[in-house]
């Protein structure tokens, strides 16, 4: 077949509707969202949803072309022209001189200070920046377009070539990212941040006591435990700080850490756990804790350091790490490793401990934060457990995708609020908040206890994947104390500003975000596990004791 001679759609660089629309969601991404953004972030984002919003009116008037409809043209194109961009360009503008404002909506509810005056300017400057990329990413990417299409058309009817071009170019992207590029970034990360774990982390010796988890006597490798778990394993408190609160004798917690480099598979690493709580004889503490770490490895000092205060260090804690990643890109990328590891270390686990006689063996509790939060779920099989379930549950911050967190939150009683639901009379399931005690949420417990703690500002736990195009319910209620009132919604741009919320959930004061504190896991603990005679009064001294918000817990505080 004979060449045919291709010329391209004579166009302006940059086509009025697709600047407009990309005007347009550069001014929906200024509005606050759930997270306070520094200028840095918010200019990142804007610029990003500004291209996105420029791609979106690029590839619709793509399509219209490539089904060879007439477009206006003359005096006619120059009035739509008008009609369309003088709009976009006055509420771009008048946003941008709110973006501060707005910004200072969220930041007062989560105690930090206004943003200074160069907010403005300076996210605008990165922003076009960050805008003038995507333009220069799309151009290549027509490019490739024209390219593809142009060898199309030597074989096929063009507007057939127009087609078949944009499809190919759209799978070459996609398969390029998802199997090529994610995946090898990912492998990346995670490789290198278990090097660094090694090369930064300042290499302490092993416990000289045989009994501490990673000694010379344990099952446990002390070098390939890392530093989540060489912190989790020695910073926690001894029996002299929990006996100077009681003021009576108290025992050593257990604590018991497998890395993720001490064996290949999740149930290797399971089956290790198991011989070693044997070992140190976790079996016979009054509670027994199987503990889900973040995607990095790390479990929050907070939980653990407070009920091993409560219970007079009659705790054995046992955990297994799965990966290396932050939570938000461990929850996006490398779910199943987090979910197989949960899974093996419950089994073998629960399995050992219904063997165990009924009247002595410790209450079995499971507690996850983060992504830990969703794998402990995960591995909370109610089949296997509903002839002898376990004592209780402690979740915090779980991840939007928990599917036994949707489930209870879609039970929850008419009126009771999104953020923090009220299910049935209360006796298995309750929801706490830094405003709003488990207490509060039922008169009695039935057999098994579990407390979902979540704060209203953490993205972790209400992003929404249906907001590309739909409202979230949460949205759709009075917003809660550390929320902004001036929040909205706009589609697609509200879904990229939650995304990037998850990413820097983190970034707040103690108290707010993805951040919970010692005081919220003191009450959550007194109701999911109260000792003997726990009062609201022992409360209150023991938050008294741990001090201010900490990231490093209890102990830190009140030594």
């Amino acid at each position: 077949m004979a060449e045919k001679d291709y010329h391209p759609i004579r166009e302006t660089p940059i086509p009025v509707l697709p600047l407009s629309v990309g005007l347009v969601f550069f001014a929906a991404a200024l509005t606050p969202s759930l997270i306070p953004r520094e200028w840095l972030l918010e200019g990142v984002l804007a610029g990003l949803v500004a291209g996105i919003g420029y791609m979106v009116g690029r590839l619709s008037l793509t399509v219209w072309r490539l089904m060879e409809l007439p477009l206006p043209r003359g005096r006619l194109a120059t009035a739509g022209d008008a009609i369309v961009l003088l709009p976009a360009a006055s509420l771009a503008l008048w946003n941008l001189l709110r973006a501060a404002d707005w910004q200072n909506s969220v930041r007062v509810r989560v105690g930090m200070e206004a943003t200074d005056e160069a907010h403005t300017l300076r996210l605008f400057l990165l922003a076009t920046a960050v805008f003038l990329l995507c333009l220069l990413i799309g151009f290549l990417v027509r490019r490739l377009y024209d390219l593809v299409r142009n060898r199309l058309d030597r074989v096929m009817r063009r507007r057939t070539a127009n087609v078949l071009g944009l499809v190919a170019v759209a799978l070459i992207l996609i398969v390029v990212t998802r199997d090529g590029i994610t995946p090898a970034l990912m492998n990346f990360a995670d490789d290198s941040y278990e090097a660094a774990q090694d090369l930064f982390d300042p290499q302490r010796p092993p416990p000289s006591d045989p009994h501490i988890a990673g000694s010379v006597a344990s099952l446990v490798d002390w070098g390939a435990m890392g530093k989540p778990g060489r912190d989790f394993v020695l910073n926690g408190p001894d029996a002299g700080d929990i006996s100077a609160f009681t003021g009576r004798a108290a025992k050593m917690p257990i604590r018991v850490y497998v890395g993720r480099a001490q064996a290949d598979t999740p149930e290797e690493r399971a089956r290790i756990a198991l011989d070693e709580m044997k070992r140190v004889g976790a079996f016979e503490r009054e509670i027994l804790m199987v503990s889900s770490p973040t995607g990095t490895g790390w479990l929050d000092p907070g939980a653990h350091d407070t009920i091993e205060y409560m219970h007079g260090g009659d705790v054995a804690t046992v955990a297994v790490q799965y990966s290396y990643l932050q939570s938000p890109l461990a929850l996006v990328f490398d779910t199943a490793s987090g979910l197989d590891q949960a899974t093996a270390t419950m089994d073998a686990i629960y399995r050992y401990w219904t063997t165990l006689p009924a009247e002595t063996r410790p209450k079995f509790y499971i507690h996850g934060i983060s992504l830990g939060a969703w794998s402990s779920m995960y591995a909370f099989d109610i089949f296997q457990m509903v002839n002898d379930p376990i004592d209780g549950a402690l979740w915090s911050g779980p991840p939007f995708t928990s599917d036994l967190w949707r489930r209870a939150v879609a039970r929850r009683d008419p009126g009771s609020p999104f953020v923090l639901p009220r299910v049935g009379n209360g006796e298995l399931f309750r929801f706490a908040s830094q405003y709003a005690q488990p207490g509060e949420n039922g008169d009695r417990w039935g057999r098994m206890r579990i407390v979902f703690l979540q704060y209203a500002s953490d993205p972790i736990v209400f992003f929404d994947r249906n907001a590309l195009l739909n409202r979230p319910v949460w949205m759709r209620e009075p917003p809660a104390p550390d929320v902004s009132p001036e929040l909205s919604f706009m589609p697609v741009v509200t879904q990229f500003q939650l995304a990037f919320d998850m990413a820097v959930s983190k970034h707040l004061p103690l108290g707010y975000g993805h951040n919970y504190v010692v005081d919220d896991y003191i009450d959550s603990w007194a109701e999911v596990a109260p000792p003997d005679g726990w009062s609201p009064a022992q409360s209150a001294r023991l938050k008294a004791w741990c001090g201010p918000p900490s990231k490093f817990g209890c102990r830190a505080a009140g030594s």
